[in-house]
């Protein structure tokens, strides 16, 4: 007899622990890097619409 999951509940913790391991993005450059690529992505998605 299969088992059917109606609800999934999932509850995870985030906190702001500098000493956590990995280091955020603090360069602006690649703040800016990351945002233009983005930026990129998504005006080609825009882009492939228009053409539907």
């Amino acid at each position: 007899m299969p088992i059917e999951i109606k609800e999934l509940h999932i509850k995870i913790n985030v906190s702001e622990n500098p000493n956590s391991g990995s280091k955020p993005a603090s360069s602006s450059a690649t703040e800016k890097d990351n945002i233009a690529e983005c930026v990129e992505q998504v005006m080609k998605i825009i882009e492939r619409k228009k053409e539907r």
